[in-house]
């Protein structure tokens, strides 16, 4: 399972001004470099490029750069309100951690700074004529770069923001998340499946934060429970709600003079939920864009079709068969996610919003057959709860009688 530290360095590593300081970095080492190299550049190759080439070229980097990457942070900043508009702004985090518009921006950035060192170095005679043949070199490959990169970024262009392609990105983080958990369905541990089960002896962890459960290093919590040869009870999974007054985890036979902040440590809250350990979420964010494609103000039930595809290929995830090997830690008790709070999240809320249109409620019908027909963990019995229900708004909802007679006849199809 991932560490906490390696899990915030993931979480660092997604943020746009990590990668622009890094590419800025380089770019300033290789405008630079030249001052190293010169002496190893033949004496008479200078003089077959123009003295002023460079300065010229380096110029027009400078100022265009600057131009494009004020024109693509304010492109961007217009694809984050789109997206908090049209789809969720739970989404919009997503975009924020697209790696193509960060490497593209951070591009333009560097290129911009290479450009400017440049010009500086050159204006203080650090470069000499030699060095100048290979600023000229390195120029060029910067200049193939930008063209390379401007290429990328008016294709992207045309998606960045977009429900469609917004609607994606939500639904491979819920995929991702819901994979790791299906083959760690206890993040490593072993099951805990009733609090009652715990020992009385076993004492209460608790946080001084309020906010939602972000990641659980089971691995740290295992070093912990080995070292004072006792067991730890997790009591609440990532994008669990937690607050001081309920505890995080239980301790049972551990004597350690710091085991309280040590295992407090090992859980990390914050003030939003996570995609990472937390498929739940993927699933309620896929929900609110169906919820929001089915209010009065968008009106767009294909948006909510299309999620409820989605949905049926996430919850197909949970149904994958996986070898079921050795937990890694065997002192460290986890709940594991329950597969009707899955169901829950993603068809209760488009049930909710789309009764009234029959076109959501065949839909939805289909998607419990097909889901009923996988026959593992309660699939069949949750769908025909959710198939039920779906038929109890549609009969409540405003609507002739030949759609209602249509879904009834989806809905027996799924119950049989």
């Amino acid at each position: 399972m991932m560490s906490r530290w390696v899990w915030l360095f993931r979480q660092l590593s997604r943020r746009i001004w990590v990668r622009a300081s890094l590419f800025s970095i380089v770019a300033i080492i290789t405008a630079l470099v030249a001052i190293v190299v010169s002496p190893y550049i033949p004496a008479d190759l200078p003089a077959t490029i123009g003295s002023d080439a460079v300065d010229n070229i380096l110029g027009i980097i400078a100022s265009s750069m600057l131009a494009v990457t004020t024109f693509s942070l304010s492109t961007m900043v217009s694809a984050y309100s789109a997206a908090t508009s049209n789809v969720t702004p739970r989404a919009t985090k997503l975009i924020m951690e697209d790696t193509t518009t960060q490497t593209v921006l951070s591009t333009f950035v560097g290129s911009f700074l290479f450009s400017l060192v440049g010009i500086i170095a050159l204006s203080t005679g650090l470069y000499g004529d030699r060095g100048r043949v290979v600023l000229f070199a390195v120029t060029i490959l910067v200049i193939v770069a930008i063209v390379v990169t401007l290429l990328r970024w008016i294709d992207h262009l045309s998606r960045l923001g977009r429900v469609t392609e917004t609607t994606q990105r939500v639904e491979t983080a819920a995929t991702n998340a819901m994979r790791a958990r299906r083959l760690n369905p206890c993040l490593g541990g072993l099951p805990l499946p009733d609090r009652a089960t715990i020992p009385k002896t076993a004492r209460p962890i608790f946080t001084a934060d309020i906010g939602y459960l972000q990641h659980v290093d089971t691995g740290a919590l295992s070093a912990i429970a080995e070292e004072g040869k006792g067991r730890i009870y997790v009591l609440d999974i990532p994008g669990a709600f937690v607050d001081p007054t309920r505890p995080l985890a239980l301790a049972d036979g551990i004597d350690l003079d710091d085991q309280e902040p040590r295992i407090r440590a090992c859980f990390t809250i914050g003030d939003v939920r996570s995609y990472d350990q937390d498929p739940r979420f993927g699933a309620v964010v896929l929900a609110e864009i169906a919820s929001r494609a089915l209010s009065t103000g968008i009106n767009d039930p294909g948006t909510a079709i299309d999620v409820i595809g989605r949905a049926v290929r996430v919850l197909a995830i949970w149904a994958e068969p996986h070898a079921t090997d050795a937990p890694d830690f065997e002192n460290v008790f986890v709940p594991p996610v329950e597969v009707g709070d899955l169901f829950d999240d993603l068809f209760m809320p488009i049930a909710r919003d789309g009764a009234g249109t029959v076109e959501i409620g065949i839909r939805l019908q289909k998607a419990f057959q097909i889901l009923a027909r996988f026959q593992r963990e309660g699939f069949a019995a949750h769908a025909r709860r959710h198939s039920a229900e779906a038929l109890t708004r549609a009969e409540a909802a405003p609507g002739i009688e030949a759609d209602k007679a249509r879904l009834r006849a989806l809905a027996q199809a799924v119950g049989g």
